[in-house]
């Protein structure tokens, strides 16, 4: 026995190891979220005996079971919520017991359409989000700004099938990079240099897939240099991702000086097993109508999206009202 083949057995046991206790995670949790959809079915045939019904069922429940937890009166009516939403026992078991019960409650305290909320549901199954992370998705509106947004590219034109509907897909409108603290007057290079601060965050906005390669990527083409924003490999795609940022509106010449980009990484860095390189332009706002005729006889797949960078509060709003400091000294 060398070393490398040990390594190598260590390697494919721990994968197994690993998998199991994925398995395992993931059957519990269905058997929880059963349970669960079960005792939502006792509460709601017996709901006619009032309130009262479900705060003697928690009290006795904590008596005989006083080490279990996730039988609070809040999380009864929450079982009686979920069994009521979801009338179809084979989607509870194909679908809502795939994703943690969290999850679940979630989507019923922040998504009322039916359809939107199978859409979150089986996209926190393909991305593995945890809780937060599709609290975020959904307060940023991903379904608007994904699934029904109004994109403008020549992906389907540009691109083979199926690599242009997974593009389409992935691509967002607007794209919200709400952790970027905002300021006036702000040019590309400081919204560049806050997204790459806060490059985790930029790649749960962009979606999943991608790996960040470098901003201000330098090219060589013909003895001159040349600057990419910002250089992703999207693993799904199997394709380079190229991205560039415009503080203004959206120009015709910017769709030639991406295209020329797309051009130069598809000669110096693709390879042979790699999908065609995407162009991504994001601009603060864009006329629709000028962004498809500019995109119109481009020879390589571009996309034009508006980003968006939020505060909190107004700046004429946020100074009017008290600091943290002043609060805590008034209530001193």
């Amino acid at each position: 026995m060398n070393d490398n083949d040990y390594l190598n057995t260590l390697e494919c046991i721990k994968a197994e190891i690993r998998s199991a206790q994925y398995k395992a995670a993931v059957n519990v949790n269905r058997e929880l979220i059963l349970l669960y959809y079960q005792i939502g079915c006792v509460i709601n045939e017996h709901k006619s005996w009032g309130n009262k019904f479900i705060d003697n069922l928690a009290a006795d429940i904590r008596i005989s079971f006083p080490n279990a937890t996730g039988y609070s009166v809040r999380n009864l009516k929450y079982m009686a919520k979920f069994a009521a939403t979801y009338p179809d026992i084979q989607f509870v078991q194909t679908v809502s017991a795939q994703i943690p019960w969290s999850h679940n409650v979630a989507l019923l305290d922040k998504v009322k359409n039916p359809d939107i909320r199978k859409w979150y549901m089986e996209k926190a199954i393909e991305n593995g989000w945890s809780h937060s992370v599709l609290i975020h998705q959904i307060e940023s509106n991903l379904y608007e700004r994904q699934a029904i947004a109004d994109k403008v590219s020549n992906f389907e034109r540009r691109l083979p099938s199926p690599q242009s509907e997974l593009a389409m897909q992935t691509m967002k409108d607007p794209y919200v990079f709400d952790f970027i603290p905002f300021k006036e007057d702000m040019v590309e290079r400081d919204i560049e240099n806050a997204l790459v601060r806060d490059v985790t965050k930029l790649l749960l906005e962009l979606g999943t897939g991608f790996a960040f390669l470098g901003n201000q990527y330098h090219i060589n083409v013909g003895g001159d240099d040349f600057y990419i924003d910002l250089l992703f490999y999207n693993l799904n795609l199997r394709c380079y991702v190229v991205i560039e940022l415009k503080t203004g509106d959206f120009k015709p010449e910017y769709a030639g000086q991406i295209n020329f980009y797309l051009s130069a990484v598809d000669g110096i860095l693709k390879r042979e097993d790699d999908n065609p390189s995407i162009g991504l332009l994001l601009c603060k706002s864009k006329n629709n109508l000028v962004a498809e005729y500019s995109l119109k006889d481009m020879s390589k797949p571009i996309g034009v999206s508006e980003y968006k960078i939020t505060r909190n509060l107004p700046e004429a709003l946020e100074k009017q009202l008290p600091s943290v400091e002043d609060i805590q000294k008034r209530m001193q």
